[in-house]
C-alpha cells in the first residue's frame, strides 16, 4: 500500500515538474503545446477511492495553473477527466473494469491507446473551449485540439511505454 502511494505521489510530482519546466515552454508551430500531465489518470489506480482521486486531480491541476498562469482551466479539465474517467472505462473495457481483479494487463493494447485517447480528448475539449471560450471561433478549438491531442497522445504513450512494468 504505501509502495502505491509513494510510486503516485513521485508520478504526481514528477509530471508537475515536467509539464511545467518542460513542456509549457515548448510551442510546436506557433500553437502547440503538449499537455502530458494528463497521463497521469491513466496511471492511477483503477480501484483506488474515487473522492481522493477527485480531490487530487483537483490538486494537480491547480497547481498547473498556478505555474502556468490559466485562471483554473487546467483544474476545470482535470476535475472533468477525473469525474468522468469511469465512463470512458467502461466504454473501453466493458464491464469487465468494474471486477475486483481488473488489470490493464488483461486487456488489448488497442483498448489501452482508446482510453488513454478519449482521456486526452476530454480533456483537450474542455480546456480549449474554456480557454477560447467563443462559438464563432469553433474552427479555432478543433485545430488546437486535434493538433495538441495529437502530440499529447504520442507523448503519453511514449511515456507510458517507457515508464510501465513490462508485464503490461
Amino acid at each position: 500500500m504505501n509502495s502505491v502511494i509513494f510510486l503516485n505521489g513521485f508520478r504526481f510530482i514528477l509530471l508537475i515538474l515536467a509539464q511545467v519546466l518542460i513542456f509549457n515552454t515548448l510551442n510546436f508551430m506557433g500553437f502547440i503545446n503538449p499537455l502530458v500531465y494528463v497521463i497521469f489518470f491513466y496511471w492511477y489506480p483503477i480501484k483506488a477511492n474515487r473522492a481522493i482521486f477527485i480531490l487530487v486531480s483537483f490538486i494537480l491541476g491547480l497547481t498547473i495553473d498556478i505555474f502556468s498562469d490559466t485562471l483554473a482551466l487546467h483544474t476545470v479539465a482535470s476535475l472533468t477527466v477525473a469525474y468522468t474517467r469511469p465512463l470512458l472505462m467502461r466504454f473501453c473495457f466493458g464491464v469487465n473494469y468494474e471486477f475486483q481483479n481488473f488489470s490493464f494487463k488483461n486487456t488489448t493494447p488497442i483498448q489501452r491507446l482508446t482510453f488513454l485517447g478519449l482521456l486526452v480528448f476530454v480533456h483537450q475539449v474542455v480546456f480549449f473551449s474554456l480557454e477560447i471560450l467563443s462559438i464563432s471561433h469553433f474552427v479555432l478549438i478543433l485545430k488546437k485540439v486535434f493538433a495538441t491531442g495529437i502530440v499529447t497522445l504520442v507523448l503519453c504513450a511514449l511515456f507510458s511505454s517507457l515508464f510501465s512494468p513490462r508485464s503490461e
